[in-house]
């Protein structure tokens, strides 16, 4: 068979439509996500052990356990476990928040440490209530010195989210797959996914390297 990159121009309409269903499912799970990964952060920094063990236990699970295991999991046991009947677009979106949040919360712990003493003591001093220490004061220093990895946790969530096509999710990699099926040339269109991947990608990972020197140059003086 002869390859042939042309046949896949007349379908470029339709990647790209799967394409910002997973651009839309991977910023709605990096958002809610690295918001939970903060909170969970916190709870595992507390001098409680009662928030420390759970929480630590909950990050140790799904960092040490395959995406694919939780979203199958998610699709197939929440609905029995639980009772609850749910849209695959949901099971997808509460997997892929859950493994962000995990990951996102190491990320943010990494940040919180990297504060000095000085400022928690500063607002002791000044007598600030613990909400708006973390709200004003912590979570904006924390945040900004977690930029860097967390634009390479969304790039990773990115890449991974082309697991969601294994439950039925018109992504780009479930329509990829469907159409290299249909046309038998799984050459041209595996390699026009990877391709439309990529692009989006790269920039995100040149981003980071840029993000994370300028923030190198901040903290160096």
């Amino acid at each position: 068979m002869i390859i042939d990159f042309s046949v896949v121009f007349p379908y470029w309409h339709i990647l790209l439509k799967g394409l910002g269903l997973t651009l839309a499912i991977t910023l709605t799970c990096a958002l809610i996500g690295s918001l939970a990964g903060f909170v969970i952060s916190l709870m595992r920094m507390s001098k409680s052990r009662l928030l420390r063990a759970p929480t630590s236990l909950y990050v140790e699970f799904f960092r040490g356990t395959p995406l694919l295991i939780q979203l199958f999991w998610v699709f197939f046991c929440f609905p029995i476990v639980f009772g609850l009947s749910i849209s695959p677009y949901v099971s997808v979106i509460i997997s892929l928040t859950l493994y962000m949040a995990a990951i996102t919360s190491e990320t943010f712990r990494g940040a919180l440490k990297s504060i000095a003493s000085e400022q928690h003591d500063a607002c002791t001093a000044l007598g600030l209530t613990a909400r708006v220490k973390v709200t004003y004061v912590i979570f904006p220093q924390a945040l900004l010195r977690a930029i860097p990895p967390l634009l390479s946790n969304v790039v990773s969530l990115f890449k991974e989210s082309a697991l969601i096509s294994s439950v039925g999710i018109a992504d780009l990699m479930f329509i990829g797959q469907n159409i290299s099926n249909s046309t038998a040339r799984p050459v041209e269109f595996l390699s026009a996914v990877a391709v439309i991947y990529f692009l989006v990608a790269f920039p995100l990972t040149r981003l980071v390297g840029v993000v994370e020197a300028r923030m190198l140059r901040r903290y160096a003086y």
